[in-house]
């Protein structure tokens, strides 16, 4: 039987239809799919350890004969038990295996096995539940262990692999050219892909690796160039630089060198006869948004319309208090259209926005949806990039023909990784903070110190201060941690009784977050107990103190993201993290955290201790995911992926010859998540 491997897995010896199904619920459809379905782990045969030097509580490998196997047990109806004795020849264990009479028939008394389990005490005897077991004399003792559903063994789906191996021809899979696999010294992709499933031992593994990983980057990278490519179409607003001295008179600060740079990077872009395509990545409080705003100017000054988007009300209100702060001195009309707004008062800013009128929008998602025009769209600027999806900044962007684009990111990220997830855009780096600004002093202590901690908080409020208390989640019954209400009631009656307390979760309905931001803002309220939807970007100068619970709970991008809530105004500010988590991870990134105020050097740590997957949180919006490669530790092989993109490219596309496999892996990566 032949089985090309753009065929269903159906068709595969062993397959059909029923199991087809349960590898569909994986996102296996073909045999090529099956192929890339690698192992996660593996069970290692090759070292066994004898009986009394195995971990109780632990999984281990022993090697042993049968010696008895007692009579099947019904414990209960549909459950039965089988039990073997088995030796090593020096101490004996006890073998319990649940409803498997097949696995329990296979097995023969007077023979040797590998079992593989946890170990647990029955008595002075040792026992282990549910093994894998294997022959001794099997060959391959380093077995694959791959993502299941319910319905897939281990045993199927290592089966199936290796028949769709049986299948693949070198010529199939390769998608390098011979000149730059050599020029790499990486594996071929078939030996890769064997190797991978099935090593001969662990170390054998690596190179397959390095290999699958290096395709990932660089297909990724060879994609944001790609897409970079399609933007540079001929805009419809090139745009002169404007004489920008009535909007920097206009300022209640000066900008920083490093603004001042970003501002000029920007302005040269929106020149060109193609849109400018753009991320300002910058530290907490390093002044993206006066940046947006010169950017908002020129468009202005040369007849066209900005629009800002930002990923919540709370935000968007900002910003539009902010930049009609800075323009409107200047005569640019800012305007601001949220999902909240009365169906009149939407009317008004859509009829306003279609005259042109308005020259600045900013908002939510609500500015690229039906209904509303815009009359000469010349710039779309987004910010927290990652918080949306590539479908969205796509759809703004047609609410325009080519308009010059700018994204802004307060999520300080290492070079490497901007690269790769930002790999379609020019970076402007903020990494100076504005003049005067007080570093916040960052405490960390277990849950023994909240008294004193609290009692610190007291004598702000009694300065005159404000204070957040960032608790991790709002769910009814979380483990461990209190609701957020629950936890204001508790305090409300406890040790702040007295003072003004209000709640904030991401739960509540938009226009009653906005209220009790307003209150907050307007110091109607002492404290604001609230989860991290006050993350990004909100400002309430007078908040001296935060105290973030269960501290250890997020990632160290995170919580430099919430200590940036404090310290906006000139007096001195403070952030306590609560933890009682003393394990090792867990000192060494409070230890970063209180040592510097450095969003790019915690940012690095951040990356070496939780790996790229939780960076912001959560996955990357609209970066397609990757199996293999790990861009918290591959850096090396980053670097490598991105010369041999730079070398097979001409003008963002793929052009050498002999590259038309690597070609369509490219397009089949981008067609899903990209259009």
């Amino acid at each position: 039987m032949s089985c090309k491997l753009d065929e269903s897995v159906m068709y595969l010896k062993g397959v059909g239809p029923k199991r087809a199904e349960l590898f569909e619920k994986l996102g296996i459809k073909t045999v090529r799919d099956l192929i890339y379905h690698l192992p996660r782990s593996y069970t290692d045969y090759s070292s066994p350890v004898p009986i009394l030097s195995t971990e109780i509580g632990e999984v281990n490998v022993v090697e042993a004969e049968v010696v008895k196997k007692s009579r099947p047990a019904m414990i209960r109806k549909g459950m039965t038990l089988y039990k073997l004795l088995v030796t090593d020849g020096t101490d004996d264990m006890s073998v319990v295996i649940f409803n498997s009479q097949y696995m329990f028939d296979s097995l023969k008394e007077g023979e040797k096995y590998l079992l593989c389990g946890k170990i647990t005490a029955d008595g002075k005897r040792r026992e282990m539940s549910s093994p894998n077991i294997l022959s001794s004399a099997a060959e391959d003792k380093i077995r694959p262990i791959y993502p299941l559903t319910a319905g897939l063994t281990q045993s199927a789906v290592t089966n199936a692999v290796k028949n769709a191996l049986g299948y693949a021809l070198p010529a199939d899979l390769e998608i390098l050219p011979p000149d730059i696999l050599k020029k790499t010294g990486l594996m071929s992709e078939i030996d890769a892909l064997k190797l991978i499933h099935f090593p001969k031992s662990l170390k054998d593994a690596d190179p397959a690796r390095r290999r699958l990983a290096f395709d990932e980057l660089l297909t990724l990278r060879l994609g944001m160039t790609e897409l970079r490519e399609r933007t540079r179409k001929l805009s419809t607003f090139s745009m002169p630089k404007a004489d920008m001295s009535g909007f920097i008179n206009s300022l209640p600060f000066r900008l920083t060198g490093a603004q001042g740079r970003a501002i000029a990077e920007c302005l040269e872009d929106m020149k060109m006869p193609t849109p400018m395509n753009r991320l300002i990545l910058g530290d907490v409080g390093s002044g993206k948004t006066a940046v947006a705003a010169a950017c908002c100017y020129n468009a202005a000054k040369n007849g066209a319309q900005a629009v800002m988007m930002a990923p919540t009300e709370i935000l968007a209100a900002q910003h539009f208090e902010s930049l009609k702060g800075f323009l409107e001195p200047s005569g640019v009309k800012v305007g601001l259209l949220t999902g909240s707004l009365t169906k009149k008062q939407k009317a008004e800013i859509y009829s306003a926005a279609a005259s042109g009128e308005l020259d600045v929008i900013v908002g939510t998602h609500a500015v690229f949806q039906e209904g509303i025009e815009y009359s000469r769209l010349g710039l779309v600027i987004t910010d927290e990039q990652h918080r949306f999806g590539v479908a969205q900044r796509s759809a703004l962007a047609k609410k325009g023909e080519n308009p010059h684009r700018l994204v802004m990111s307060a999520t300080p990220i290492p070079r490497t990784l901007a690269l790769m997830i930002y790999g379609e855009l020019d970076i402007s780096v903020l990494d100076e903070l504005p003049a005067g600004r007080k570093r916040t002093e960052t405490y960390a202590v277990t849950g023994k110190l909240r008294s004193r901690a609290f009692a610190f908080v007291k004598k702000e409020l009694d300065r005159g201060g404000q204070a957040y208390i960032v608790c991790p989640a709002i769910d009814e019954g979380a483990a461990n941690m209190k609701n957020v209400s629950e936890y204001a009631e508790e305090i409300a009656s406890g040790e702040f009784k007295g003072y003004r307390i209000g709640v904030l979760h991401g739960q509540m309905p938009a226009a009653k977050k906005d209220a009790v931001m307003k209150q907050f803002k307007d110091h109607e309220l002492d404290i604001l107990v609230c989860t991290t939807v006050i993350e990004v970007g909100v400002d309430v100068p007078n908040a001296t103190v935060m105290v973030i619970e269960n501290a250890d709970r997020y990632g160290l991008s995170q919580l430099h993201q919430l200590r940036g809530r404090v310290g906006r105004g000139e007096r001195q500010s403070y952030c306590i993290l609560i933890t009682d988590n003393l394990s090792d991870e867990s000192r060494k990134r409070m230890k970063v955290l209180s040592s510097t105020p450095d969003g790019f050097e915690i940012s690095e740590a951040d990356l070496e201790l939780r790996g790229p997957g939780d960076f912001f949180g959560s996955a990357q919006h609209g970066l397609p995911p990757l199996k293999i490669a790990d861009l918290a530790s591959d850096g090396e092989l980053i670097k490598l992926a991105q010369k041999t993109a730079d070398s097979l490219t001409d003008t963002g596309r793929i052009t050498l010859p002999g590259c038309e496999p690597l070609r369509r892996r490219v397009g089949s990566l981008f067609e899903k998540t990209y259009d």
